[in-house]
């Protein structure tokens, strides 16, 4: 029996950001067709722009099928859904209304055919959490967006990874000063507990290795600098260790990607966000891959944003991307085993 090839939705995110660039890279590798069909939600217009601006007007590769609908997809080809008509002027690195509202029409017509089942997995380009705010889009983010629209049960999690290294965070998008009082141990049990079966049914590890990290330095020095660890975080692992899961810790955070301990482990949660992603964006930032866990569907991102500061140069990176749309795939195929 021939494996599925899954067809896998590319938004367009903020077309004044790198995003344009990033997709004129990736897609135009053939190899890409080897393991999925790529749609990719945006415009034709926009893409011509960028190829004039980039000198690729004479590249044959970026030739991609346009079509009228997800369901007439070609498998033998980048196909193309134009999301909006309009002939849009480019800004790079300028922050627009009609960049943000063309990145939600994007975004909205991919999740729509996510839900009708025309796509099977979906990688979302980077976008301004300011201009895409909208009457329908009131999220700090895609996690949050995503964890609305296909959570299967009432909490997801903001799962980084890039190849071994996996990162979570127990509090994602909210303000600093709000992470100690959000943090409860039912908190924590609720993003082990969707670790633990991501990274089971994800990542196809059997019996994963998860190391948790203190909330305050040193991990409270047993108190001296907070009681979270020894009132919250401490009993939490030794519930998890009691049934049988291999969860440890808390880890200081400092001391132990210093050490580099996360390679002993499958899996590292934070407890907020900055403390789980300044490493690993230190670490991977050029192939880091932000994945949500815990959703009925399957969601994959690069580990940046809109990058205005280099759009429209052509010197962007593209791996983040490319190893976005090769996790997504890898997911889902060990979700259909």
């Amino acid at each position: 029996m021939m494996e599925h090839k899954p067809v896998i939705g590319v938004t367009f995110g903020d077309y004044n950001g790198i995003s344009p660039e990033l997709i004129l890279k990736v897609f135009s590798e053939p190899s890409i067709l080897k393991f999925c069909t790529p749609i990719i939600y945006g415009s034709t217009r926009i893409l011509a722009k960028y190829r004039k601006l980039f000198n690729y007007e004479d590249q044959q590769q970026h030739n991609f099928l346009l079509i009228k609908s997800s369901d007439q997809h070609n498998p033998k080809r980048v196909n193309i859904l134009n999301c909006w008509e309009e002939d849009h002027v480019i800004e790079p690195g300028k922050v627009t209304e009609t960049a943000g509202l063309c990145a939600w029409k994007s975004l909205k017509e991919a999740t729509e055919d996510l839900k009708k089942g025309w796509i099977d997995a979906i990688v979302t380009n980077p976008i301004n959490k300011s201009n895409i705010q909208n009457d329908e889009f009131r999220f700090p983010g895609h996690t949050e967006f995503f964890a609305h629209n296909f959570s299967t049960g009432t909490d997801s999690l903001m799962f980084l990874v890039a190849e071994d290294l996996r990162v979570g965070v127990v509090t994602g998008h909210i303000p600093l000063k709000d992470v100690a009082t959000t943090i409860t141990p039912e908190k924590i049990t609720s993003k082990l507990n969707l670790m633990i079966q991501s990274l089971k049914k994800d990542f196809a590890i059997g019996k994963p290795k998860i190391a948790v990290l203190g909330l305050n330095p040193h991990a409270g020095e047993e108190g001296l600098l907070g009681l979270e660890e020894q009132e919250i975080i401490i009993p939490t692992i030794t519930d998890f260790k009691n049934k049988g899961q291999y969860v440890y810790g808390p880890y200081p955070a400092d001391g132990f990607f210093g050490k580099m301990l996360h390679r002993k482990f499958d899996a590292v949660l934070a407890m907020y966000h900055d403390q789980g992603l300044i490493p690993f964006k230190t670490i991977a930032f050029e192939q880091g891959v932000n994945y949500t866990a815990g959703l009925s569907i399957v969601r994959t991102s690069p580990d940046h944003g809109t990058a205005y500061d280099i759009a429209g140069k052509n010197i962007a990176n593209e791996n983040s991307l490319r190893e976005a749309l090769y996790l997504v795939c890898e997911i889902f195929k060990n979700r259909r085993k």
